[in-house]
């Protein structure tokens, strides 16, 4: 590309110039012809105190701008770099602001017309990049950024992902080329000109598309891959001997490790697939339970030619599979064997609607940027789903219009059939050995019939089944997602969609019964009662709420027997039976409309196909809505809870109404364990007090033959961890909650300090947590340290657990998410607190609803119930701490309890052998220090 390009970054004392923030670091680099010339950067004395925070961020104090020149010094040298140049950031509004105001405050016109972001294009041009913040493209590209937040290196690094995504861009074939071009005419005028100089110089010279892409309907496109099964080059038979599966396993794994643990394993999962019976395998921290169930179940599915699912709770593990074990062993075993992940159909793209979309005027600044990462994601993308993109939240909502939601027309009429990816995915599940999914697609295959027919499936992450069942047979509705279908359908403010189906309609001879205004009348009304309604659901949470201790968390309120009874529930009722007559009038015209339209089918356009494909999806989702209305709130069954759930204020628009089986063991017993020759459940967390009792009564396997076996875990926890016990914490229940988080405040902030940070601190109240955050926010005695805490800073679980091991001096407050699932080896992590031992609170809904059926059935609701549940989360907290055999760590446990209670003991039994240590917080700190200090 012709031109001169200067990136730009600048650091700053703030966010905003005109509210007084000043530069205090400016770095110019110059790109010209594809190639950086020069860099100009110095430092700039702002004339303004320099905050600590920035000082932290940045490392630039007052000693390093004490002597540096004013702006206005500089200004004119920056000026002339500038003129008649396009200028470039990462985030560009914030650069350009403070250098347009620096610029003009020293006298001089603004130079900068014509600016290009890198954010922007990072968006446009890696789709599937995990964060657009440059630090993390940087490491994500290997781009060099020596100090990041200081600006000669982030120019740098900016000009570097700046040359990378202009080469990426010239490498786009045109076809592709032409629509980024339209499309960026919704956006700002540099973009448009950025892939119009590029097309430019493309289309003045022939090309071909690349042997692995494919040009249709005008979009290019990644041709989709088909492996062919090889036959056997070795021997099927199974390693069953220790030395056999070493010989198999050490030359391919690093570090490679002979674990008893894990070949037990296998052995046990080989036998209960060849014997016919199910499983039930807990293997601790270290084990290899990942390798330990795959290598059987890959021998056993190719020898036998039987299909093995693999389900997993979290969509991580699932790509964690098929990207890293399932890679060794196909090094590994003597022969071939195929692998298919599948997800919900909805995590797949609609081709068919996509392309209508690309023809809409006027879209939104999301849906644009959204439109444009897809067509360059299919240029790379073999499945089609979204999962391997990063979308924003307007993204996510255009993927709702454009996802393969389920609804159905004639496919012989869908011009993209043979590019479906969701077919494609069931394809190779079907030609596949092993197929890896989730609970959810797992369970729906339950009800449904939605995967390869397999008799025998691997259940990991299998503490997690009964919830993810309860989850996936419940329902739920909420408010927004009730206006988000009023919002497809239409207003009366709005054109509607209801409308274009009249004109479809008028197509044919046929004359609806239900005629327009009848429907117009009833999305008025609807929408009315939609508002009435969860404004009465609202109300009836903030009346149960105004006498809660408890103000600030989530709200929740249990739908009992007595609710129902009441007259507020009454009121709820009639506005529910007004909501579905005039749900049920509007689903009667858009019913009669489709019919008519799917009669003459063959004689549709392509843009008219799809939008009755979209037409269908949304009659099924609307009928869906109406259904979940009369489930939730019109009929109670016995065996099920219903609650309703909002924020802490309880506004109508954040409240929702729940409704989940209260047991899922029946429903497991008959449709997973007795239509399933050999299923195999595993997870570190199964047992309670050293049986797998509870887990096996609340999933429904009790009443089968099974195999039982716990593996631990070959970890030396002896020699790696202490648990220490402070006796000078008050017990919660005999001080407020203010005086509590003062307490636990203080004790962390000794324990910070002996441990030098490296601290996650697990709560079980998302309330206790924000208070303490507060508290520690606002004490001076951690001022060198990094607070980070869920929900309350920004970013999502992954994302602050990167931030964490990013710095020495690091805290991290997580709740219920973060006490499983996280992994930080070394010496990132070397202190665990556990706060409060993690019983469900009682005035949980379904936790509350399964005590009452607990004490119902005669048995003890806190032993049968409350105890093993919470065994089996602080076993997963536990296995935070150590992730690997050279870890070394404290393990603190605040709560009094689990030396004080005769139920303590439970706990304690339920994780490995360790020295243990308690006393006034006083006298534990010379021991921590000691403990770590050991190598």
């Amino acid at each position: 590309m012709a031109g001169k390009y200067v990136v730009v970054d600048v650091e700053t004392t703030g966010n905003s110039y005109v509210k007084g923030s000043r530069v205090i670091q400016i770095s110019a680099v110059i790109v010209e012809n594809s190639r950086i010339t020069d860099q100009y950067t110095s430092f700039v004395n702002p004339e303004v105190p320099i905050p600590s925070f920035i000082k932290d961020l940045t490392g630039i104090g007052e000693e390093e701008v004490a002597k540096a020149p004013r702006f206005g010094e500089i200004a004119g040298e920056i000026h002339s770099i500038l003129d008649g140049s396009i200028f470039v950031a990462h985030n560009v509004k914030f650069d350009r602001s403070f250098v347009a105001g620096e610029l003009e405050n020293a006298g001089f016109v603004n130079p900068i017309e014509k600016t290009l972001d890198t954010v922007e294009l990072a968006n446009i041009l890696l789709p599937e990049a995990n964060s657009y913040k440059l630090e993390e493209l940087s490491d994500q590209m290997e781009l060099e950024h020596i100090t990041p937040h200081q600006a000669d290196s982030d120019a740098l690094a900016t000009a570097e992902l700046f040359l990378m995504l202009l080469e990426k861009a010239k490498n786009l074939p045109v076809a592709t080329l032409q629509k980024l071009c339209k499309l960026s005419k919704n956006l700002n005028g540099s973009i448009l000109s950025f892939f119009e100089s590029i097309l430019k110089e493309k289309e003045g010279r022939m090309e071909s598309i690349p042997d692995e892409l494919e040009f249709y309907r005008g979009i290019v496109l990644k041709k989709k891959q088909f492996s062919d099964k090889e036959a056997p080059i070795q021997s099927l038979a199974y390693p069953k001997g220790t030395e056999d599966k070493i010989e198999l396993l050490q030359p391919l794994i690093k570090e490679f490790e002979s674990r008893n643990g894990q070949f037990e394993m296998m052995d046990t999962v080989y036998e209960s697939f060849r014997t016919n019976t199910h499983a039930v395998i807990e293997a601790g921290t270290g084990v290899g339970k990942t390798i330990g169930y795959l290598l059987p179940s890959i021998y056993f599915s190719v020898d036998l030619q039987e299909k093995i699912i693999i389900s997993t709770h979290t969509i991580q593990l699932q790509h964690q599979i098929l990207e890293k074990e399932i890679k060794v062993l196909k090094d590994a075993v003597p022969f071939s064997f195929s692998t298919a992940l599948i997800k919900g159909r909805e995590h797949y793209i609609n081709m068919l609607r996509f392309e209508q979309t690309l023809w809409e005027p006027d879209s939104s600044y999301d849906e644009t940027i959204t439109k444009m990462k897809i067509l360059v994601w299919l240029l790379q993308t073999e499945t089609g789903d979204m999962d391997e993109l990063n979308l924003s939240s307007g993204g996510k909502l255009y993927w709702k219009r454009i996802c393969n939601d389920g609804s159905f027309v004639d496919k012989g009429n869908d011009p993209w059939t043979y590019h479906d990816f969701y077919l494609h995915s069931k394809n190779l599940a079907a030609n596949a050995d092993i197929i890896v999914t989730n609970h959810s697609m797992l369970v729906a295959d339950l009800k449904h019939h939605v995967l390869p027919k397999s008799p025998y499936i691997v259940i990991d992450e299998a503490h997690h089944l009964e919830k993810s069942v309860r989850t996936k047979l419940g329902r739920m509705l909420d408010y927004n997602h009730i206006k988000f279908l009023l919002g497809k359908l239409g207003t009366t403010e709005k054109k509607k969609k209801f409308y274009i189906l009249d004109r479809y309609t008028a197509k044919v001879s046929e004359v609806p019964s239900v005629h327009s205004f009848i429907v117009d009348n009833a999305i008025d009304g609807l929408e009315s009662e939609t508002d009435d309604l969860f404004i009465l659901l609202s109300q009836m949470l903030k009346s149960t709420r105004s006498s809660n201790k408890v103000k600030n968390r989530r709200a929740k309120l249990r739908v009992s027997d007595q609710i129902r009874s009441g007259a507020g529930w009454q009121k709820v009722m009639l506005c529910a039976e007004r909501f579905l007559d005039f749900h049920k009038l509007i689903s009667q015209g858009v019913e009669e409309r489709l019919a008519l339209i799917n009669k003459n089918q063959s004689s549709l356009s392509t843009a008219e196909l799809a939008f009755l494909e979209e037409m269908t999806g949304f009659h099924e989702e609307w009928s869906e809505m109406g259904s979940q209305v009369k489930h939730l709130l019109s009929t109670k069954g016995n065996s099920e809870v219903t609650w309703l759930e909002s924020d802490h204020q309880c506004m109508a628009n954040r409240t929702s109404v729940h409704r989940q089986p209260l047991n899922i063991n029946q429903f497991l017993s008959e449709r997973l364990f007795k239509e399933h020759k050999s299923v195999v459940l595993t997870s570190a967390s199964l047992t309670a007090n050293n049986t797998f009792k509870f887990f096996n009564e609340e999933i429904g396997i009790n009443s089968f033959e099974r195999i039982e076996k716990r593996y631990d875990s070959p970890f030396s926890y002896e020699e790696q961890v202490k648990l220490l016990i402070p006796t000078d914490l008050p017990e919660i229940n005999s001080v407020s909650m203010e005086e509590y988080a003062e307490s636990i405040a203080c004790h962390l902030i000794a324990v910070a300090n002996a441990t030098e940070g490296r601290m996650l601190v697990l709560f079980t109240s998302h309330e206790m947590l924000r208070k303490t955050y507060e508290l520690l926010d606002d004490s001076n005695e951690l001022s060198d340290f990094i607070l980070l805490a869920h929900g309350v800073s920004s970013g999502s679980r992954s994302r602050l657990v990167k931030s964490f091991q990013q710095f020495q001096k690091a805290i991290l407050l997580g709740t219920s998410s973060f006490w499983e699932g996280i992994d930080i080896p070394g010496e990132n992590l070397s202190c665990l607190v556990v706060v409060r031992l993690p019983f469900s609170p009682i005035d949980d809904p379904v936790t509350s609803a399964k005590l009452e059926s607990v004490q119902k059935s005669g048995r003890n609701p806190f032993s049968a119930f409350s105890l093993p549940e919470a065994i089996i989360q602080f076993k997963q907290g536990f296995g935070r701490l150590i992730r690997q055999k050279t870890d070394r760590g404290v393990f603190f446990v605040f709560d009094q309890r689990i030396i004080t209670s005769v139920y303590g003991k439970a706990f304690l039994r339920s994780i490995p052998s360790i020295k243990v240590e308690k006393g006034p917080l006083d006298d534990l700190i010379p021991s921590v220090e000691n403990w770590l200090r050991k190598k």
